[in-house]
């Protein structure tokens, strides 16, 4: 997998995502095992999209916010989180929530995911992110967090930090937050392949593998 375009590039994803969302990471590791099977490689672009984008600063301890937003109780978060973990131990991802784990206003991380785009290394630094996120249990809200993630993947300190500080990137982030809510999207992970057949939700190996290969099939039917 690379985040620089393949010479020529076999498929182009589109991931609209949150790095809040533990099922993004899931669907894309599975998508991921499904590219390896196939022996294909793809282009990635990570798209913003937030699922609190009214969180405060403080953020929001995690099984409070899902029993206010989704009505479960403190008994089903923790059989959802069960679940959560034991997927992520099939694919790779260790997810280590607690009893303090916390939901934080990701804005900020998407204001430098779109700068990293131009550096071309966007794709690291969303993974990174996610690491950070739910392996650490870092807050990914907090700038100095963000730039000394943004450090460890290659990307230059004093350039993120300027980016968060002085709001460079706020506008584009909105803008390109409107073209997937005006296209109807309203969850995620949703997956745009070749840039035009949609896909939403994390839908599991052996499901990526026909995706992808219906995918190339209409996409060289259509040449």
């Amino acid at each position: 997998m690379t985040q620089a375009p393949i010479d020529p590039p076999a498929l182009q994803i589109d991931i609209v995502s949150d790095v809040m969302c533990p099922w993004c990471i899931v669907g894309y590791r599975q998508l991921e095992q499904a590219l390896a099977a196939l022996n294909i490689g793809a282009f990635i672009r990570w798209h913003p999209f937030e699922l609190n984008p009214q969180m405060g600063p403080e953020g929001q301890n995690l099984t409070e916010h899902i029993a206010e937003k989704y009505g479960a109780s403190p008994e089903q978060s923790a059989q959802n989180r069960a679940h959560l973990v034991q997927l992520g131990t099939e694919l790779g991802i260790d997810f280590n929530f607690n009893a303090d784990s916390r939901i934080v206003n990701s804005f900020a991380a998407h204001q430098l995911l779109d700068w990293a785009q131009d550096q071309n290394l966007q794709h690291p630094l969303k993974l990174a992110l996610f690491e950070a996120h739910f392996t650490k249990g870092l807050d990914v809200s907090d700038h100095s967090v963000l730039v000394d993630v943004a450090a460890d993947v290659g990307l230059d300190r004093s350039s993120a930090q300027d980016v968060l500080d002085s709001g460079s990137h706020v506008e584009r982030v909105r803008e390109r937050q409107s073209v997937w809510t005006s296209q109807g999207i309203s969850g995620v992970p949703s997956m745009i392949f070749a840039g035009k057949y949609l896909v939403t939700g994390a839908q599991g190996v052996d499901n990526y593998v026909q995706i992808i290969q219906k995918v190339i099939q209409e996409v060289s039917a259509a040449e």
